[in-house]
């Protein structure tokens, strides 16, 4: 057996097994033989075909951020001859540890880490220009922090085999490689040092535009969709002048970003990572020589030390690449003709959060809620009795963390930008609200951040550790992903698999429930929802 041959069996043998758990076998069967070559603008690649998917990752979509490069906006990769073999995950930001995998540690398997991170990964049924597939574009979560489109959770290959789309997912900086705002404090030679993980993501779409065809995909017809902190990027690139045109649909889950961060706490977060790093603002070219780990370390912020202002590393609203925040005062203009849909799980906390201990007495519920709401006895049973009424079947774990999520941002963020976004006319919102339980340690975990992902890809066998084994899943992922697909396609989610979802607007607020049974409706728990709005304004005013 020569190199070549052995490097594309094992490919083909780690994209079946995938490393952990469950997740074995699931993408296996690759097609003995079948090594698809694409051409694309800075040279030939090779991917592997698996279950009839092609499969290409680990395609540079811009030069090394190594050295020199390090914070500045992002170049096109350095042309080859030849073909590049596409065959394994590129490296991933340099980060700390993801939330989900201190959550479920199962999950996690090794990925390879570096600066030179800007690359991206494919799934396609057929590739050639004659296809005109649609184009999921997947933007990853972890905040602004961590993640990495090469995770087991993103994988695209069943939503592209069962679906018929093209999926992308992106790797691109993070953290304090991504969102250090460098503009001002570093002067004239840092002037372009300015949301460079945000810059890098518009630097994908452009390679998108510029080379998907190839890959069987339509680069007139592209959606851009993310999930938390992925969803808070979907939502800046609506604001963000560069990335007009280069996506022509949106999908936000669990997320939003109504605001990007001001310039003044972009500076305060610079100038707090230099004194920790015992830079000064005339050495600032040394930070491209300290190693990432000390510039992970020094951007590190477990809780603000003694004096020091909140580190806030995120796109910050900088008058050019970002001119104005994201959803605040009202959506954007910008991307008026751009079909958007959003939504959230029921109980989104419990990702971070400890689940309510089983059973929760009344006097349990009244404290969480209190704590939850700073609220007093009588409002805290005011609240709790809205919500009984509305979900009579609901123990007081549920109430607990339905509460405790309405109340969050993973909820109020989405509801915010579903009602700006609608407001503003133009193309329609599509709201949905996911409240499938999972049945792993024991239920406890309910509808947690992250749970609607596998199902959006279609591959709920591939994370048993997440959705379990029970019959009900295949079904509503099938829906799900139906609906996302033909979202994708059309910039409206129904198919034949769901009833009537009509668009969102500020009488009715039609919303579609995933669930066992799957159900639109007319403003659902709207009186929880008044609620929860009527404390906040009392808590702002108090």
């Amino acid at each position: 057996m020569n190199r070549r041959t052995f490097l594309y069996r094992s490919a083909a043998a780690a994209a079946g097994s995938l490393a952990v758990g469950s997740i074995r076998g699931v993408f296996a069967q690759s097609s003995k033989g079948s090594q698809p070559i694409v051409a694309t603008r800075a040279g030939k690649i090779r991917g592997v075909t698996v279950n009839a998917v092609k499969t290409f990752k680990g395609i540079p979509y811009g030069a090394s951020t190594t050295g020199r490069a390090r914070f500045e906006p992002p170049v096109a990769p350095r042309p080859w001859t030849g073909v590049r073999d596409a065959i394994a995950l590129g490296p991933k930001c340099p980060q700390e540890q993801d939330a989900l995998f201190r959550l479920l540690p199962e999950l996690e398997r090794p990925e390879p880490v570096g600066e030179d991170c800007l690359c991206l990964n494919v799934w396609t049924n057929a590739v050639g220009s004659d296809n005109k597939r649609p184009v999921m574009v997947w933007l990853h979560g972890g905040g602004y922090a961590t993640g990495s489109g090469g995770f087991v959770l993103y994988d695209g290959a069943e939503l592209a085999r069962k679906h018929d789309v093209v999926v992308v997912t992106v790797n691109h900086r993070l953290n304090v490689f991504g969102f250090l705002y460098l503009a001002e404090v570093g002067g004239a030679n840092y002037s372009h040092a300015t949301n460079a993980g945000m810059r890098d993501i518009v630097a994908a779409l452009e390679w998108v535009r510029d080379n998907i065809a190839a890959f069987g995909g339509d680069p007139k017809n592209v959606t851009v969709f993310g999930q938390s902190g992925g969803a808070g990027k979907v939502s800046t690139l609506m604001a963000m002048p560069s990335a007009r045109g280069l996506f022509h649909r949106a999908i936000a889950e669990s997320g939003a970003a109504l605001t990007g961060v001001s310039r003044a706490d972009a500076n305060r977060t610079t100038e707090t990572i230099l004194a920790r790093l015992g830079v000064k603002a005339a050495e600032i070219n040394r930070l491209h020589e300290i190693p990432y780990a000390e510039l992970l370390a020094a951007a590190a912020a477990p809780g603000a030390r003694a004096g020091e202002p909140p580190i806030r590393l995120a796109p910050v609203v900088d008058g050019s690449l970002l001119p104005r925040d994201p959803f605040t005062p009202d959506a954007p203009p910008l991307s008026a003709d751009v079909p958007l849909l959003i939504g959230s799980t029921a109980t989104e906390v419990l990702f971070a959060q400890a689940p309510p201990s089983e059973p929760l007495d009344d006097a349990g519920l009244r404290a969480r809620v209190k704590q939850t709401l700073r609220i007093d006895d009588s409002d805290a049973d005011r609240v709790i009795a809205v919500y009984r009424k509305g979900r009579p079947a609901a123990s007081n774990g549920d109430l607990a963390a339905t509460i405790a999520t309405d109340a969050s941002a993973f909820a109020t963020g989405p509801n915010t930008e579903a009602e700006r976004k609608a407001a503003l006319g133009g193309a329609p919102v599509y709201r949905y609200y996911f409240s499938w339980y999972s049945p792993i340690r024991g239920g406890q975990l309910r509808s947690f951040h992250t749970l609607e992902i596998p199902f959006v890809f279609d591959h709920v066998d591939a994370v048993k550790e997440m959705t379990g084994t029970g019959p009900d899943r295949a079904p509503l992922a099938a829906r799900m992903a139906g609906a996302w697909t033909a979202f994708a396609r059309t910039g409206n989610p129904n198919h034949a698999g769901l009833p009537e979802w009509r668009p969102f607007e500020a009488q009715k607020r039609t919303t579609m429930i995933f669930d066992k049974e799957c159900r639109a409706v007319e403003d659902p728990y709207r009186e929880e929802r008044l609620a929860i709005a009527a404390i906040t304004a009392a808590n702002r005013r108090g």
